[in-house]
């Protein structure tokens, strides 16, 4: 028998090396396939990635687009202005979408920075305080947002919130949102919830009667005697809250609130924007 011979039979050194090789090649080939499968799959998620993004983008132009138009409605001549009546409106949007636009007068709200205790004191009784508590919380309100070391009756300064554990005392200055307020010294989740939708660090004047809710309305006959002849200040320029929710055919929603002053703003406008945020980082 000769050696080639021999060999054959045996699987020799020619037939192993070319069995490894064919195996490597299929290992390769089957490597490059799984390395396709992965670019394609990364390839259509950054894709739709890319579109997603492209439709939110869409979504909150859309919703800031709807806040200038309405904010173009109330500027225009009385009979073709948008009352600030809180209900809702569509407005229509390119591709058969639509704009749902809310506005909201921020004129019949109770502003923390400047009301009197009697009239905090009155629409905390309204929204369920008792009466001690809501004395307590009125003063304390007050102490919050005045300077000076000594509390009024009642109210609460730098010891009292010591005494209760607080690492915080009143900064002696106005508040800056309403979200402060649940720092002031016997105020509770709870209540702040329900006083919030009735208050506004931007109204600049009394409520005014015609735009007030009920319990504001209460809050101020009980704070004036019982006096139904509530007077609205003629020279308090207007606020609004402005609440433009979008929903795209693809899915994509954003919704946009602005509050904004009706009068001379900025830059020669007649208007001027106060806050620009989305639901839930506003008040």
């Amino acid at each position: 028998m000769t050696p080639a011979g021999a060999a054959a039979r045996t699987g020799g050194p020619g037939l192993r090396e070319g069995g490894f090789a064919l195996l490597l090649v299929l290992w390769s080939m089957a490597l490059l396939a799984l390395i396709g499968t992965q670019v394609a799959a990364t390839g259509r998620a950054e894709a739709l990635l890319a579109a997603n993004l492209r439709t939110a983008a869409m979504a909150e132009a859309a919703a800031d687009g709807a806040v200038h138009q309405a904010v173009f409605h109330l500027l225009a001549p009385p009979e073709q202005r948008w009352p600030a009546d809180g209900m809702e409106r569509a407005l229509p949007l390119p591709g058969g979408a639509a704009a749902l636009l809310r506005i909201e007068s921020e004129q019949g709200k109770v502003n923390p920075n400047l009301a009197t205790s009697p009239l905090l004191q009155a629409l905390l009784l309204q929204l369920g305080a008792e009466p001690r508590a809501a004395a307590g919380l009125a003063a304390a309100i007050l102490d919050w947002r005045t300077a000076g070391l000594r509390p009024r009756p009642g109210g609460a300064k730098e010891p009292q919130y010591r005494a209760a554990g607080r690492d915080h005392a009143p900064p002696g200055r106005p508040f800056e949102s309403l979200e402060e307020l649940g720092l002031v010294l016997g105020m509770t989740p709870p209540l702040l919830a329900r006083l919030a939708p009735f208050l506004s660090i931007h109204q600049g004047a009394e409520p005014d009667p015609r735009f007030a809710a009920p319990p504001v309305l209460q809050a101020l006959r009980a704070a004036q005697g019982g006096e139904d002849d509530l007077a609205a200040d003629p020279d308090a320029a207007p606020v609004v809250t402005i609440t433009a929710a979008v929903a795209l055919p693809g899915g994509a929603r954003f919704t946009r609130r602005a509050v904004v002053r009706l009068g001379p703003g900025g830059r020669g406008r007649g208007w001027q924007v106060l806050e620009w945020g989305v639901p839930d980082s506003l008040p």
